[in-house]
């Protein structure tokens, strides 16, 4: 099976050396246009699902979808998620939805826009109607020269 001594040797050390190492292996996530290994560049937003519908997408029968989402407002939809990569190849990050499928295994697929409803910890990028364009504009002010804008009649 082996040419020569030496080769056995060289396996058996390299079964050795994996058995050993403690140290976490790198996510296998790939680019899905390139195959290149891709390099996380954000945290992980969590999926949650408000609608039975998403449920059982997810493969849940109606009826426990139904009776999963009256009694909680959102459930957390375990191994799926949205994180951002950067690919060497294209030279650009994007987002995509993560399926972990196996143990160090995933599927993934660049993240559709209605997804991002379902993440949590992200702001709404039209934000909250009911909120004027004045609150929204001193929210994101940082310095205190926006005084002039509380000038009194008199």
């Amino acid at each position: 099976m082996f040419c020569c001594p030496c080769c056995l040797r060289e396996v058996e050390l390299q079964r050795r050396c994996d058995r050993n190492r403690k140290r976490s292996k790198r996510r296998a996530i790939y680019c899905p246009i390139h195959g290149c290994h891709l390099d996380s560049v954000s945290q992980k937003y969590q999926l949650f699902a408000d609608k039975a519908g998403q449920l059982q997408e997810r493969g849940m029968n109606r009826k426990n979808a139904m009776l999963l989402v009256a009694s909680q407002t959102a459930v957390a939809i375990e191994g799926e998620w949205v994180e951002a990569f950067w690919c060497e190849q294209c030279q650009q990050t994007n987002w995509y939805h993560v399926r972990k499928q196996g143990d160090r295994t995933y599927d993934i697929s660049v993240a559709p826009s209605h997804l991002w409803q379902q993440v949590a910890g992200v702001m709404d990028p039209h934000g909250n109607p009911s909120v004027s364009e004045f609150t929204r504009r001193h929210s994101r002010l940082v310095s205190f020269q926006s005084l002039s804008d509380f000038k009194f009649v008199g």
